[in-house]
């Protein structure tokens, strides 16, 4: 059980720094759209974009999703049924989830040049992630309800 929590946690790790990152490739590749920039650049972002989310970002999310679910099948739900700081975490996961594929329209949109957004809203966007990180952690470690 110890092997699926620690690959668990490794899998949570890896979605993480993938949903830190593409909003930021997010920015820079706003902001280079909005100078007019060269085309090779627009078309790195592009190509970047795409590895990452389908390469890192969804093989993260369904190993750290699938493993969770391992791990609440195997200590029993009817075990934790009735704390509520595990269902106010899986709720956060599941919008974690909602933020994913959000990003991978996202990513679609930038790849046909139909970028609405400016890099302003990506920097914004960007700190989304963060504060579920950090919810997700105290109540997973804390415990406090």
């Amino acid at each position: 059980m110890l092997w699926i929590k620690a690959f668990h946690f490794i899998s949570v790790v890896t979605w993480f720094a993938a949903l830190f990152y593409l909003p930021r490739l997010f920015v820079y590749h706003a902001m280079t759209e909005a100078e007019n920039g060269d085309e090779a650049s627009i078309e790195r972002f592009k190509t970047m974009e795409c590895k990452l989310y389908r390469g890192i970002m969804n093989p993260s999310m369904i190993v750290a999703t699938g493993l969770g679910l391992w791990l609440l099948y195997e200590y029993g739900w009817a075990a934790y049924s009735s704390m509520g700081w595990l269902h106010t975490k899986i709720a956060l996961v599941v919008i974690l989830i909602a933020y994913h594929l959000y990003c991978g329209r996202l990513m679609r949109a930038f790849a046909i040049d139909k970028n609405r957004h400016s890099h302003i809203f990506y920097r914004w966007f960007n700190e989304f992630p963060v504060i579920i990180l950090i919810t997700v952690v105290i109540l997973a470690v804390v415990k406090p309800f």
